[in-house]
């Protein structure tokens, strides 16, 4: 599989793209794949002119996991050191957002790269599922962690229990993806969505997307502690002030992320 990178909105919005190595081929996310898209995200993310990240993919199938034969090939000291970890942690420390585009199936390794994602379209064939239990595995990159968290103890012990997948009305309803659009829709969709939130203040974007995840490991107390925190550092940037006397002036913001 191949990863390349385009840009949109005058280079606020940077789309990374997974293809099929093969003319008719699956998009498997092997290390050389995950190894791409890590840096590609870490680059958008060091790249002050970008504002979102937009993850989709070319072909039938957004990604149907990992590689099986290479895989099959490492033992368990090769796996407890295996760099893959490091790159799914580095995708994770995005501090941007990252809207995923799923067409087709996001299966093991794919769905959880979508659900590292911050927010997700996909069309109306799209299924999600994590089947490494057919293989006598488990999921190794967030899959029993990330899922229970997003769809529920239940939807979770049995799609890693029995490997079923969700469709996208599944998916929708509890609260894993956003909005199920027409395939040829699908790519336009979530570009419109990552245009809307670049317009806004990157700064506060940031920080609303840092907060709404500490929600997955911290108490109530300590996310109110650390939203509050968030919100009066926010008044002392120009972005705030230029928020407010838009608001007051009745015309449209201009942020510059300062």
């Amino acid at each position: 599989m191949t990863v390349r990178t385009y840009s949109e909105d005058n280079d606020t919005v940077r789309v990374i793209e997974l293809a099929p190595a093969t003319a008719g081929g699956l998009n498997v996310i092997n290390d050389a794949t995950l190894t791409a898209i890590s840096q590609h995200c870490r680059k958008a993310d060091a790249d002050s002119a970008v504002r979102v990240i937009v993850l989709c993919a070319q072909g039938k199938h957004f990604a149907v996991g990992a590689d099986v034969r290479e895989l099959s090939a490492k033992n368990k000291q090769q796996l407890q050191n295996d760099k893959r970890r490091d790159n799914w942690q580095a995708i994770a420390a995005i501090s941007k957002p990252i809207i995923a585009a799923v067409q087709g199936s996001a299966l093991g390794a794919g769905n959880e790269l979508v659900m590292l994602c911050d927010l997700v379209f996909c069309d109306e064939q799209a299924q999600f599922g994590q089947p490494e239990i057919k293989l006598g595995l488990i999921p190794g990159a967030g899959g029993t962690q990330r899922l229970p968290r997003i769809a529920g103890k239940a939807r979770a012990m049995q799609m890693a229990l029995t490997g079923k997948a969700l469709s996208a009305t599944d998916a929708k309803q509890c609260g894993m993806v956003c909005a199920v659009c027409k395939t040829e829709l699908l790519l336009e969709t979530a570009v419109a969505e990552a245009k809307k939130i670049a317009a806004l203040s990157p700064l506060a974007v940031r920080a609303a997307k840092q907060c709404i995840l500490a929600t997955q490991n911290t108490s109530l107390a300590d996310g109110l502690a650390l939203e509050y925190q968030h919100f009066s550092d926010l008044a002392e940037s120009k972005d705030r002030a230029e928020g407010i006397r838009a608001f007051l002036e009745k015309r449209a913001p201009r942020f510059t992320g300062k």
